[in-house]
């Protein structure tokens, strides 16, 4: 990435001292960059414009202990005030949608920072809040009338949920698998998406003597 301003290198060097949940932000940074240069090639969308809005996405880190606001607006106006193209500028400040996007490089940067911090190992979590997020799920899925066990799995990436078939049919468990979902987004916060596979069984057992 040839002709970033030398502020921002530096303050990207500030960002290997830097981690979000155990994940080294420089390193998030580079990755980050990489996926969304893949993605955009694989779109058509801008790869270098990409490319960079990856790299520079969570620039506003290296600062945000010494400027007010959230670290998105922060890296943006940094990026606005060292003349970068507007479309990196935006998809900074849209990483977290905190502002629209303007560009179809923007979502793409946002795509690659899910990725990135999703992907599994990337991050830590405290055991108490891991233990907390598959309860909550396990509770919202069981909340539900028919649903008879529901199961968490996969780290807390895919709900399971075993349905009573006399109370649930087919048209149903597809309804019911949109609620748990909608639920499931309004009430909890999650990285990257949790999959809800709801499941219906009906077994006829009889025994030849």
């Amino acid at each position: 990435m040839p002709g970033l301003p030398p502020e921002l290198i530096r303050l990207l060097g500030r960002l290997k001292y830097r981690t979000s949940y155990g994940q080294n932000v420089l390193n998030h940074s580079v990755e980050t960059s990489r996926l969304a240069a893949v993605v955009a090639a694989e779109v058509g969308a801008d790869v270098t414009i990409a490319k960079m809005g990856g790299l520079l996405h969570d620039i506003g880190k290296a600062v945000d202990h010494e400027v007010e606001g959230p670290h998105a607006a922060i890296g943006a106006q940094m990026a606005q005030r060292h003349n970068l193209p507007f479309k990196v500028i935006n998809g900074i400040a849209a990483h977290h949608q905190e502002v629209e996007y303007a560009c179809i490089e923007a979502p793409i940067v946002q795509i690659a920072d899910a990725i990135s911090a999703s992907r599994p190992g990337a991050r830590g979590e405290a055991m108490d809040t891991y233990v907390k997020r598959l309860e909550d799920l396990q509770a919202i899925a069981e909340s539900f009338n028919g649903v008879e066990k529901s199961f968490a799995v996969q780290a807390g990436r895919e709900v399971r949920i075993l349905v009573r078939p006399e109370e649930i049919d087919d048209l149903t468990a597809t309804r019911l698998a949109r609620d748990i979902v909608r639920k499931i987004e309004d009430t909890l916060t999650y990285p990257g998406q949790i999959k809800v596979t709801v499941i219906r069984e009906t077994r006829a057992v009889e025994y030849a003597k």
